[in-house]
């Protein structure tokens, strides 16, 4: 899951998925989707250390309908379905997501399974849908990358 050392192409809907990324590549990945005329939502996570939290900021960033639940379930159906921002394919920047890797590790590996969820429903779809998680480039050190 991880886009360090490789080029993907975000047009490529075979290519959707998760992906850590350093620090210094969020920018860099915004202007490309931008280009590409994908649909950008950047969350930032620095001092998020809960699910509570983290789905706050993700009703903010993503501008999730007033009917969000703010549960995982809801938050799922939200991602596979984000018909009130219409485009035709969507990049995810977290930044600053190893705080909530940190803080709260099963929270932080249930957002990584809906997000995973997400982008295969995109793939199957036809529809590129990719979200990119920062990490230190400690997290990458000595070939280690998180699972």
């Amino acid at each position: 899951m991880s886009a360090h050392g490789f080029d993907l192409d975000l047009t490529k809907p075979t290519q959707s998925g998760v992906y850590f990324v350093g620090v210094d590549d969020i920018d860099r990945l915004a202007r490309t989707a931008a280009r590409d005329e994908l649909q950008v939502c950047r969350t930032d996570l620095a001092g998020c250390h809960d699910k509570d939290e983290m789905l706050r900021r993700l009703a903010i960033s993503l501008q999730l309908p007033a009917t969000f639940g703010h549960n995982w379930d809801a938050l799922a159906d939200c991602l596979r379905d984000l018909g009130w921002m219409p485009a035709w394919g969507y990049v995810l920047l977290f930044e600053h997501a190893d705080e909530l890797r940190q803080a709260a590790e099963a929270d932080f590996n249930i957002l990584l399974g809906i997000l995973d969820d997400a982008a295969t429903f995109g793939d199957d779809n036809d529809m590129p849908w990719f979200a990119f998680l920062a990490l230190p480039d400690s997290a990458f050190d000595d070939g280690h990358t998180p699972a």
